[in-house]
């Protein structure tokens, strides 16, 4: 387990506080304080810790500490792949990014258009881009390249994109992971349907 921590701090890149916050958020809500405890205990464990509380929203960290979160708290809860997903469903409603642009941007036109400057809001690595959409048809494909973190991050994406695109078309939104890197594609692709 040691290597593989080893490995996971060593991909190059920075995500911003702000996705612990929503990591934080959650397991509050879901498990109380004493599941944060655990959470910490076993990041400390990992020989990573993060005291989730002290984070900063806009301050930038390793994003490998993102992927050891979300590790450990799989760990920890014994989370299933959807219970991941539902967690990343859940994190649009706390971030301050998401709710700042989704005041500014709240039709999906505009808001397909700012999808790559979002991404950057997040993260200092990977490209998310607009592959393809069709309003009429009631679709969107966003692909996501040069962030191949961990498999564990692409459930909780599936479930971040999904509420991001609920929250501007009102409408239950299902998301499939149609490419993945992880099974050997050469980037990840994932299929929105309303």
């Amino acid at each position: 387990m040691k290597e593989k921590i080893k490995k996971i701090m060593e991909i190059k890149g920075e995500t911003r506080g702000v996705v612990f916050k929503t990591d934080e958020e959650f397991i509050l809500r879901e498990k109380g304080e004493e599941g944060l405890k655990k959470i910490e205990k076993e990041l400390k464990k990992f020989g990573y810790p993060i005291k989730y509380k002290e984070i900063t929203n806009m301050a930038y960290y390793p994003v490998g500490l993102r992927i050891l979160s979300l590790l450990a708290i799989k760990k920890v809860f014994d989370s299933s792949e959807e219970e991941i997903r539902k967690m990343g469903a859940d994190a649009p409603k706390i971030s301050l990014i998401i709710r700042f642009f989704m005041q500014y941007f709240l039709s999906l036109r505009k808001t397909l258009k700012e999808v790559s400057k979002m991404w950057r809001k997040h993260y200092t690595i990977g490209e998310l881009i607009v592959a393809e959409s069709n309003e009429e048809k009631k679709f969107i494909i966003l692909r996501l390249k040069g962030f191949n973190l961990h498999p564990i991050v692409c459930f909780y994406l599936a479930g971040y994109f999904s509420t991001v695109l609920k929250m501007i078309v009102k409408k239950s939104v299902l998301c499939q992971e149609t490419k993945c890197f992880f099974r050997g594609d050469k980037y990840h692709e994932y299929l929105f349907k309303w």
